[in-house]
């Protein structure tokens, strides 16, 4: 297994360079954080921690998956491994659509397989970005199975959706824009569901000495699970995040990240994802996925006694910044309806 190094995430930065859409941050309001909590605002003041949003959802393609698929085809091109019959992918979600975006940027063909029950509106993204799309099977497992045999006929490029050096060094490069805005930066908070995000976002943090805070849904813990067996395990998957957070294992390539930086990992339930989704559409017109309102649930769910509901003693609850802490939460992706968040819609 390669080791993912900060030199990898270097070399990607410098690879995607202009490229991709540099990160915006934008500071929290004093107590909006704060406010999104439920019950009592707590005697903290107000001035505990400065918190940034990373605006990364207003990426190409809907999400920080641009990075790691823009990084993975223009390295290859310069390899001269770019094969004429070009890139394939199995994924309806935001992997695929940041593959097939990468691959028209450079002017190569993507193959991308998703089940027959995927929705039209992800297919017709797909072929917006002139992917040739291919429906097979009614799960995920069938359209994999498809995607690597037609690799393995035609010689097609077979991406990933998270599970490669290429894709989590991409990703990576997230934290170091986010550090050439606030370069005393403490702490980042990022959502995990295979670990490809949250293995490039680490490896430039130990780097730089910044802490990382996982977030995970109570019920899709690979991260946290794998951590605490010293090793990959699979977990159940039930959350209303697993659409995105959904891996029912991290890749070990994540593990080894959290085993060498600064990292705290944590659960929020599904209750407060939806709340802190909520909270960025009434506080700031804000429509994410909740994959991205994942990260944000560390800093606004209260605390929990794991063993109360049913998980190993070792499974933290949120995440409290400490007094001064500098704090930047990774709004990773927008692709979601937001019909949903339209009764918040203010009367007028």
């Amino acid at each position: 297994m390669h080791q993912l190094t900060y030199g990898d995430v270097k070399a990607a930065a410098d690879r995607i360079a202009g490229r991709v859409r540099p990160v915006a941050l934008a500071p929290a309001d004093p107590g909006e954080v704060r406010a999104a909590r439920r019950g009592p605002l707590g005697d903290r003041p107000e001035e505990a921690s400065k918190v940034w949003l990373a605006l990364e959802f207003m990426q190409h393609t809907g999400s920080f998956k641009a990075r790691g698929a823009q990084n993975f085809i223009q390295a290859h091109r310069e390899a001269g491994t770019l094969p004429d019959a070009g890139v394939t992918i199995a994924s309806g979600g935001n992997a695929g659509l940041a593959c097939a975006w990468a691959a028209q940027q450079q002017g190569v063909t993507a193959t991308v397989f998703l089940p027959t029950t995927a929705p039209a509106v992800k297919v017709a993204g797909l072929r917006g970005f002139g992917a040739d799309v291919r429906l097979v099977g009614a799960e995920y497992a069938d359209a994999l199975a498809a995607c690597e045999d037609f690799a393995a006929t035609t010689g097609a490029l077979a991406s990933h959706a998270y599970d490669h050096p290429l894709i989590a060094a991409g990703a990576g490069t997230l934290l170091e824009e986010i550090l050439q805005q606030v370069p005393d930066l403490n702490t980042v908070v990022v959502a995990v569901g295979g670990g490809g995000l949250f293995a490039g976002v680490a490896t430039a943090a130990q780097h730089h000495g910044v802490r990382v805070v996982a977030v995970e849904p109570e019920n899709c813990r690979a991260l946290n699970a794998s951590i605490g067996a010293g090793r990959p395990v699979d977990v159940t998957v039930d959350s209303i995040a697993a659409d995105a957070l959904g891996a029912r294992r991290a890749s070990a390539m994540a593990l080894h990240a959290a085993q060498q930086a600064d990292v705290h990992s944590v659960l929020v339930p599904d209750s407060e994802i939806v709340r802190a989704r909520q909270a960025l559409w009434d506080h700031r017109r804000i429509a994410v996925e909740h994959a991205a309102a994942t990260a944000l649930a560390a800093l606004t769910t209260p605390r929990h006694q794991a063993s109360d509901r049913g998980l190993p003693a070792t499974a933290d609850f949120g995440y409290r910044p400490g007094d001064g802490e500098k704090v930047a939460v990774v709004l990773c992706g927008a692709n979601t309806d937001p019909g949903d968040l339209a009764h918040q819609v203010e009367q007028g």
